[in-house]
Parts: C-alpha cells; sequence; structure tokens
C-alpha cells in the first residue's frame, strides 16, 4: 500500500491544476481518499458573496475520486475519468475550507465505480456529492 500512497501523492503534486487550487491530499486508504482545498480568494466564483466557484469544487471532487482509485487494491495503476455526475447541494460558506471524501467502491476489469462526498465545517449539509467511473489502466 506504501507503493500506491507515494504513486497517488506524486499523481496528484504532478497535476498543475491541483496545485493551482491547493489541493492537499490529507488520508490515502485502500479505495479511498480525502483531500482538502483551503479557502482561497482566487477560488471566489462570487465576488459580492465570496463563495468559491463551483468549478474549483468539481476539479477537487474529480482529483479526489481519482486518487480513490489509485489506492484501490485491484487498480494496477493511474486512471482517467470517463464519467463524472456532480449534483451541487449549497454553496460552500465563504471563508471556510472544503473536504472531498472519495470511495472506490467497486471495481472491474476496465472500470472503477466511484462516489464522494463535499463539506465544509458543516459536515452534516454536503456542499456536493458525485459518482463516477474511471478508467483502470495496466502500468
Amino acid at each position: 500500500m506504501v507503493d500506491k500512497v507515494k504513486f497517488a501523492r506524486q499523481f496528484i503534486e504532478a497535476i498543475p491544476h491541483a496545485s493551482a487550487l491547493g489541493l492537499e491530499l490529507v488520508d490515502l486508504g485502500e479505495g479511498s481518499a480525502v483531500i482538502t482545498m483551503p479557502y482561497g480568494d482566487h477560488l471566489i466564483g462570487d465576488p459580492e458573496t465570496g463563495v468559491i466557484h463551483g468549478g474549483a469544487v468539481s476539479a477537487m471532487m474529480d482529483t479526489c475520486c481519482g486518487a480513490a482509485v489509485m489506492s484501490h487494491p485491484a487498480a494496477p495503476g493511474a486512471t482517467a475519468t470517463i464519467d463524472l455526475r456532480i449534483d451541487y447541494m449549497r454553496a460552500a460558506t465563504p471563508g471556510q475550507a472544503v473536504t472531498t471524501t472519495a470511495e472506490c467502491y467497486h471495481i472491474t476489469r476496465n472500470v472503477a465505480f466511484v462516489r464522494a462526498t463535499a463539506v465544509d465545517d458543516d459536515a452534516a449539509r454536503p456542499v456536493a456529492s458525485a459518482t463516477g467511473t474511471f478508467t483502470v489502466e495496466k502500468r
């Protein structure tokens, strides 16, 4: 598992948009990942309210789902998004970090199935949820 953690961390750190968003890999398990994105003025989508742009949340969720796939014991290598559906439930609270937790709950020879939730400090009320499919690429 240590090699998969190292591989996933290097993968995330090599993505320029992940760096620009300030994404931090907080936890990585066997088929699960947690990534946090600190609040920043450069992420604001609505200057009047200070709400983070939905595209930043989307990119974080996509990255977290990919990390969950790469950390799955049955996934031999890298991955790419096939399809990702994100349902936005509310705006993230201005000034608060957003954290995504993703789980790769099923994997076949070619496709991984993932679900994720994004929350801010009010974890009882999700900001967004996602379901997606990702490629299972051979090394």
